[in-house]
């Protein structure tokens, strides 16, 4: 194989939709080191019955450093991953494109430009991991500056960002799903109003019973379908399933992925999350409703609403 050749690393559901995304915009097959978990299981299994342009799928637990040292051309979807800055620091690909981690791509494109460190936001990194963070940002910044560093995002980065990242020699490209939406069968029968659950209490940003109330006052007026987040526990589950009116539905599926077919407007209460930019996205034209709230104790910290 040569320095050119491509191959997708990827950790979560997400970032392979993303790969798969980026090879449909290129017309390219990929082959694909995914992570051995039963949700990136499901997801390469469904994106490859809707005609992913995925050559051959490797499942992996660690750093794949044959599988990447064979390549050239990595797809990473973290770039802010630990094991990424060590394969990065002693391997050295050619070329780096850099796919979506949910919102932490805006936190990395900030990281390269120097407005912030080369550390995910709000965790407290430690060993091996804050050792190889200036060795693996200057990997990044070398490919850039020979014009071998790109990032494919959904994500708004914003003129400013844009514009740094380009003086600095990094190509951007927007994309919004339309691979996705093009390959979508119809939705599941899961009615109008649905709930996407959520990883904040188990990341500790909401106490599992303010989580409930939230849940409560999300479906309160009727029934609602409780689309759970791939990281709840089963405790959460559990708690949320005595909520009235609300009926759990696990598709192991990321949501962009379930919804995609949808036709007809859905009602959509989420807690803020990347879903807050992928799913107008996915189900534009659609006549759909995003309502963002962040309820915390007696207060809300947060509430928007986006239509798509």
């Amino acid at each position: 194989m040569g320095r050119d050749d491509v191959l997708a690393w990827v950790e979560s559901p997400l970032q392979l939709v993303g790969a798969a995304e980026w090879a449909a915009a290129r017309g390219q097959s990929v082959p694909v080191a995914g992570r051995l978990t039963p949700q990136m299981s499901a997801t390469a299994d469904e994106l490859v019955a809707r005609g992913a342009r995925f050559g051959e799928l490797e499942p992996y637990l660690g750093i794949p450093f044959a599988l990447l040292a064979r390549h050239g051309h990595w797809l990473v979807g973290d770039g802010f991953s630990g094991q990424f800055r060590v394969a990065a620091s002693l391997l050295r690909p050619r070329r780096i494109t850099f796919l979506d981690d949910g919102g932490n791509v805006v936190a990395f494109a900030d990281a390269l430009l120097g407005a912030r460190p080369y550390a995910r936001p709000g965790v407290d990194e430690r060993g091996l991991t804050t050792l190889a963070a200036p060795f693996a940002a200057e990997a990044v910044r070398r490919r850039a500056g020979a014009r071998r560093a790109d990032f494919f995002t959904a994500f708004d980065l914003g003129r400013e960002r844009i514009d740094g990242l380009g003086d600095r020699g990094f190509g951007i490209r927007r994309h919004g799903f339309e691979w996705t939406r093009a390959t979508a069968p119809a939705a599941p029968e899961l009615g109008r109003r649905i709930v996407l659950g959520s990883a904040w209490p188990v990341d500790g940003r909401m106490t599992l019973l303010d989580y409930v109330r939230w849940v409560r006052d999300a479906a309160a007026g009727g029934s609602a379908v409780y689309l759970p987040h791939r990281r709840e526990t089963r405790e959460q589950l559990d708690a949320v399933a005595h909520v009235p009116g609300l009926t759990i539905r696990e598709t192991n599926l990321p949501v962009e992925l379930v919804l995609a077919g949808a036709t007809g407007p859905l009602d959509i209460r989420t807690l803020p999350s990347s879903t807050c930019t992928t799913l107008p996205l996915v189900l534009a034209g659609t006549g759909s409703t995003l309502r963002t709230s962040a309820r915390i104790g007696d207060r809300t910290a947060s509430a928007s609403e986006v239509a798509a």
